[in-house]
This record gives structure tokens, sequence and C-alpha cells, in this order.
């Protein structure tokens, strides 16, 4: 063991310091093939922290910023888990298979959780084998990629309980986006430590998430569906983004109209392993998730983070990602392709010292004395509290809920998302040294819905008016004694069916009321407020609610304007959608073009027929 003398003074470590211990029973351990602790242990005996985590820094100091850092001497390999790697086996290899390559190698594989989607195993090698085995491995044709299996952890540290104002939702514009937007429909995955979503055991649901929806989790630390969350760090970073609101206690969430998705993968310590957090990412993009947020992080590049953060951007998730508490480089999965890394700024907008910067940062948000509901006393017994903590893990999660906003909005392709992040961000440095410290700039969550919704409100009128002379006219040209157009009953269905009957309504009262935000929405968009997943088939946004409103009430004379002015909204609506470029279809970009156009013509048809028809 090196002598504090011999490491950098940058080494920080606020584990509640040195004298720290933690106690390791049976209970909370781990498959002993996958643990962090020494499983040749008796259970009951105690740990210190230098034990537990001396293979990854030592503590020699408390940090004059109270928070947790990595020293810029050890590098990746340090991460690793001593003897372990994981193995991404070809996706048509069968069990057969499987074991002949494990024999092959003289492995033994131990499948991980999604391994009969993912086809990853870990296997246990030598140490003094390791990178020949990996070398091997990767050039087998039966093996896509081999790399050892490494730890991660959560990327912050708390200071004492504060009592103080949320300056951080203040910063971001957080009440002025909730008269845009309450992230309703969406549901963000917090890929963490758990969340105190629901009572179970001697777990409870916290307090101020009772008025908040969770969706069904999964603890892939036990192997369990109870995501319960034993450490507090998913808790707090879950409450930034959905934290209940406007409940008269707590505090207050960035995306309080979002559901949470509690999947845990860090253990009671905060941490865990690159294939746990892989699988985190690929289950919650499977599972419905639309905004994954991963506040942890460690300094390998991990392969199978990487492939499962690509399968749920393919699933149509955005991913956010802390960008490391080092004050170096930025970690991973914060500096990932296909993963927007977020650093940590100050109340005065200026990079927190704690936080990584470089290549990688791609926004920055608060993430110094961050105030949201947590647990304590590992969850048990109700204890709860409202700490300010700091840290990079901190300011993910208000992207996230930013994330969440603009999806309620119907922005629903994660690249649209995280354009309409970064043109709305308030630039502080443009520099490119400022870029790789603030990325496009500090979150602005108003700026972001606002744009969107003017955005939104503009195309779909402008679409609307459009659509609207080209029907008169064809109408016309077929009867020269058509209806017109401009009649109540012809505009209000219209309207309604296009950008909204009252998509003004933001602008006079807000949104973050129910039933101000169905008024607000297009028809095609009700569908939001179920769920962005089913808003994706745009079952409300077609040609057939038209048409059968014409098979049935065609005879009707006085409903045809009507009928005429539904059609022409939603081809409006349908058109928007491709002028906007901003939604993502089930079946790619080109299948929903097609069919918006489509639709769109043939809802034309339908108005020209109803408003041309006078018998």
């Amino acid at each position: 063991m090196r002598t504090p003398a011999a490491l950098p003074t940058a080494l920080v470590a606020t584990l509640v310091a040195s004298a720290l211990v933690v106690t390791v029973s049976a209970a909370s351990a781990q498959r002993p093939e996958r643990s962090l602790v020494d499983p040749s242990r008796p259970s009951g005996t105690t740990t210190t922290v230098e034990e537990l985590l001396g293979p990854l820094y030592e503590p020699v100091a408390i940090a004059t910023e109270g928070f947790l850092s990595t020293p810029e001497g050890l590098g990746e390999t340090s991460w690793d888990v001593p003897g372990q790697i994981v193995v991404d086996a070809r996706d048509d290899l069968d069990a057969p298979s499987l074991l002949s390559l494990a024999a092959d190698f003289g492995l033994a594989f131990t499948p991980t959780d999604l391994e009969p989607t993912t086809k990853m195993q870990i296997a246990s090698v030598p140490a003094g084998d390791m990178q020949s085995v990996l070398d091997r491995l990767s050039r087998d044709p039966r093996v896509e990629f081999a790399e050892p299996l490494a730890k991660v952890r959560a990327s912050f540290v708390p200071n004492d309980p504060l009592a103080g104002e949320q300056w951080h939702m203040q910063r971001i514009g957080a009440q002025r986006a909730w008269d845009f937007s309450a992230g309703r429909g969406v549901t963000v995955a917090v890929v963490d430590t758990g969340i105190a979503c629901e009572d179970h055991g001697p777990y409870t649901k916290g307090s101020d998430l009772a008025a908040t929806e969770c969706a069904p989790g999964w603890n892939f630390v036990t192997g369990t569906e109870h995501a319960n969350d034993d450490q507090g760090h998913g808790t707090h970073v879950a409450g930034t983004i959905a934290q209940s609101t406007n409940n008269g206690i707590g505090a207050s969430g960035v995306a309080f109209g979002a559901r949470l998705m509690p999947v845990k993968v860090l253990n009671e310590n905060g941490w865990g392993t690159t294939a746990d957090v892989a699988d985190g990412i690929r289950w919650a993009a499977d599972n419905g998730a639309h905004v994954i947020n991963l506040s942890l992080g460690g300094p390998r590049n991990a392969k199978v983070i990487q492939k499962a953060i690509d399968h749920a951007r393919s699933m149509g998730a955005v991913v956010v990602a802390a960008a490391g508490n080092t004050g170096g480089s930025v970690q991973y999965p914060g500096a990932s392709d296909g993963v927007i890394g977020v650093s940590a700024t100050d109340p005065n907008d200026k990079l927190a010292s704690f936080s990584s910067r470089g290549e990688g940062v791609d926004l920055a948000a608060p993430g110094v004395k961050v105030v949201q509901q947590t647990v304590c006393n590992k969850g048990r017994n109700k204890c709860e509290q409202f700490p300010g903590w700091n840290g990079t893990s901190m300011a993910s999660p208000h992207v996230a809920g930013a994330a969440a906003l603009v999806m309620g909005l119907g922005v629903t392709d994660p690249a649209a998302v995280e354009d309409a992040l970064r043109k709305s961000a308030r630039v502080v440095d443009s520099s490119d040294g400022g870029k790789k410290l603030y990325g496009a700039g500090v979150l602005d969550a108003a700026e972001a819905a606002v744009s969107v919704t003017k955005q939104h409100a503009f195309t779909r009128l402008v679409a609307l008016v459009l659509m609207t002379a080209f029907v008169a006219r064809a109408a016309r040209k077929k009867n020269k004694d058509a209806k017109s157009p401009l009649r109540l009953d012809f505009l209000l269905p219209a309207l309604a069916a296009g950008p909204g009957l009252f998509f003004f309504a933001p602008w006079l009262l807000p949104r973050a009321d129910f039933w101000v935000d169905v008024a607000a929405r297009p028809i095609a968009d009700l569908d939001l407020l179920v769920g962005v997943s089913l808003h994706r088939f745009l079952p409300l946004a077609n040609a057939l609610v038209p048409f059968l409103f014409t098979a049935v009430f065609f005879g009707v004379k006085r409903l045809r304007p009507a009928i005429a002015g539904l059609a022409v909204g939603t081809g409006a609506y349908l058109l928007s959608l491709v002028a906007l470029g901003d939604a993502a279809g089930p079946f790619g970009r080109v299948a929903l073009v097609a069919w918006c156009v489509l639709n769109a013509a043939l809802c034309a048809w339908i108005a020209r027929t109803n408003l041309a028809e006078t018998r």
C-alpha cells in the first residue's frame, strides 16, 4: 500500500471519513461471483472503507469542497474487478455453442441477468492470464468483444442536510417551464441505487414522492422486482427529476408529471459493475423508459455499456449521464457516444471545482447544494431527509427532467430532444475552452419548453392555413357552390385537430394544471398523456378518424363542415410532423414520413369531399 505522501494531494475521500465502517451481511451480499466484497469473509464481519475500496483509491484527506474524487494517478485498470471479464458472445450462439466456447478457453461462464437476450457472460480468469485470454477471445469469431469487468460508482458526495430554497430549480427556469410542460406521459428510468418508490418490507415510499407515479422496476443487485433504495443516492436523483410538486410539503421536481422507473444496479455502498449497469440500461429501454438517467460512472470505456446505450437509443430513449467528479477528464458513460454528458455548476453558473470537464461535456446544470428528499438509515423505518448534495450526479437529473419536459410536448426523437436542450442552453463561455467546461451552455429548461411550444404552434398554424387554402380551392374546383371553410363549424375542429383549440393557453394559464394541459394540446397529442410509447404509433393522427366520421355522418349536411375541419386539422398536424422532424416512429424516419404524407393526402380528399358536396 502506498503512503499518503506518495499520492496526489487532489485525492479526496468523504465517505464519511476513513473511520467509517460498513457492515457486510449475508442478507445484503450480491451473488458471490459478482460481489464487490470479499466472499471469503464470514457474514456479519465489518469491513472498513479502506479495505472495501482499497483497490480503487486510498482515502487520505477530506477535500475542502467536500466531494469524492478519483486520483489522477490511477488509471481505468484500477477500477477493474480482479480476475473477472465480460464476454459478449454472438447473438446467434445457442447454449451448446456457449458451453463449447467456454470449454475451449477453460472458462466457466456465469450469465448476466439479461443473457438470454444479450449473450453476455462473466468469467473468472487468473490474473496473470487476463490479457492473453482477452486477446484470444477477441480474435474468436464466436465473440463480439471481451473486456475486463469494471466497477462504477455513484457520482456524488452529500453535504449536511439543508433547509434552504432550491436555487437550482430557479436557475434552470423550472417555474416558467411548468407553464408549458410537466412531462406527463414520459417515463424516466433512474439507473442507480434504487428509488423509495414503494412500500415493501422495511422500505416505504417517500412522502414527497406520494403523488409521483412509479413504473415497475428491477433490482439487478438482488435479482428481484423490488428496486428499493438502501443508499439514498437514487432517491435524491429521482427527486430532482420528478419530486411530487405543489403538494404543500418538501421540494419540487423538474418534470413532476413524469413517471419514475427504478432500476437498481448499485449496492448500498453506491458501487456496481459495468455488466449490471449495461443490463439496467437495456432493461429500462425494453420496458418503456423514454429517458434514462445515469448518475454514476468510472474511467473505463466499457463496450458492454456502449452497446447497451446504442440499444437504448435505437428504442427511442434519451440517455443522460453525469460527467464525473474527478475534476479531470469526463468519465464513462458520461463520455460515451449517444449520451448527453452533464457537468456541474454553482449558483453563479461557474463550473464546480469537482466537476469533470473536457471532451464529452454536452451541457452543464446545477450540481452544488441540490436540495431534494432522500432516505436515511438505509431506507428503513421511514427515515427521510432533505439534504443539499454536491456532484454531477445532481446535475444530470436536471437535464433528464428537462428532456422529459420536452418529450412531453411531442418531441419524441432522442436527437431532436438533445438538439432542443442544446439550442436553448444559456451560453456562459463560447470559447473552445468554455465548451469543454459547459458544452453548449447551462441548462435552461424554460427556454427549451417555450421554444418547442412556439415552434410547434407556428408550424401547425402555417400548415393549417396552407391546407385550408388548398382544400377550399379543390372543393370549389369540384363544385363552385362548395361550402366556405371560413365558418366556425369548420375552424373550431380544424384548430382542435391542428395546433390545439387553446394552443395559446400556456401564455395565460400554467400548463402544470392537468386540464389546461389537455386544452392546450391538439387532438393527436392527447395520447401523450397516456404515454410517449403509444403516441409514437400516432393512433389519433391518421385519416381513419375523419373517414369514420364521414362514413357515419355524411348524410347529415350540417355536420360536413365540421368533419372537413377535423380532416384538415389532422392533415395539418401530420404535415407539421414532417416539417418539424422531431418525432420518432416505431418503424423509422422514412416510414413515419411516408405515413404522414399518405394520411395527410387522404385527409385533404376527405375534407374536399365534405365541403364540395352540397346535396
